[in-house]
């Protein structure tokens, strides 16, 4: 039985179809935007005339459909929520999926979709001992997923693996979230480039950023990476205390630096409940952007 997996992202929606969970050979991939300023209906449209172009290239309609989405589902209403796309929160996503495209459909947190198929496609074959795998995303936002023996864990509240909206720095920026200081609002791409503006006066993107820290001549440059530095220290050290991952997987633009793989374990090592000692293997992923889309097609 083929496959099927949406990724629904702020900008893009993407569909993948595996050929079966046997080998999980590829077969199509399909991308459209969002355009979700247009509004949760459109962003509906979008997705059923992507599974209908879909389906028109591999020559069948899809049985079911895994979908990795921003926010989760409330497990008690059905309704979404936690979703930085916000036209998302307070809807009925998968009933109106179901509606729509009439066939049974799973959702489940992007990040831990991410995490999903890292453990059992990508990071995770090079790792066969980790029983527990955490993904890490550190991009536009900061997001986590769990997956132990190969399943998600997510959680009572569908919120297991949230590491991204705790609070990392007391009195810092506000969030969409409600709170203030998460560790989105200080480790995320978005978030460094306003801490370097601020310092600085000048907005940079964090690869401009990243090439002034290297030249050594930018002290705002070299404040902004020392800040990424040390909080994601403080907030993997965290998150280690109280899952201890077998591995942790770094997705997301600001997973891309490369100082968190040699110095950022010397600012784990400052906080880890372990006497110094960190041993846990955190790599960057194997599948690129695609792993979400494959996770969902895991489901």
């Amino acid at each position: 039985m083929k496959l099927w997996g949406i990724d629904l992202g702020g900008t893009k929606i993407e569909c993948a179809v595996l050929d079966s969970a046997q080998n999980l050979e590829v077969i199509a991939r399909m991308r459209l935007p969002t355009e979700s300023a247009k509004g949760y209906e459109h962003i509906l449209s979008q997705i059923k005339r992507l599974i209908d172009m879909v389906a028109e290239q591999v020559g069948e309609r899809p049985t079911k459909i895994g979908f990795a989405t921003p926010g989760v589902l409330e497990p008690d209403s059905q309704l979404m929520k936690n979703s930085n796309t916000t036209c998302l929160n307070g809807m009925p996503l998968k009933a109106d999926l179901q509606k729509i495209l009439d066939v049974p459909c799973q959702l489940a947190n992007d990040a831990n979709c991410f995490a999903l198929a890292e453990a059992l496609m990508g990071a995770g074959k090079e790792h066969h001992a980790a029983e527990v795998v955490f993904g890490v995303i550190m991009g536009t936002g900061v997001g986590g997923g769990l997956v132990v023996n190969n399943k998600i864990i997510a959680g009572h509240h569908g919120i297991g693996g949230e590491w991204g909206h705790n609070i990392l720095e007391e009195n810092g920026q506000p969030c969409y979230c409600g709170k203030a200081g998460c560790v989105e609002q200080v480790i995320s791409g978005p978030a460094l480039e306003r801490f370097y503006e601020q310092q600085s006066g000048e907005r940079l993107t964090m690869k401009v950023i990243l090439e002034r820290y290297r030249e050594g001549n930018d002290v705002h440059a070299s404040a902004t990476i020392e800040r990424l530095l040390e909080y994601y220290g403080r907030a993997i050290s965290t998150l280690i205390n109280v899952i201890d991952p077998g591995l942790i997987v770094i997705g997301g633009g600001v997973g891309n630096v490369d100082l968190l793989y040699t110095a950022g374990y010397e600012r784990i090592r400052k906080y880890i409940f372990n006497k110094g000692v960190v041993t846990t293997p955190i790599v960057k992923p194997k599948l690129g952007d695609s792993a979400g889309v494959f996770g969902a097609a895991l489901l």
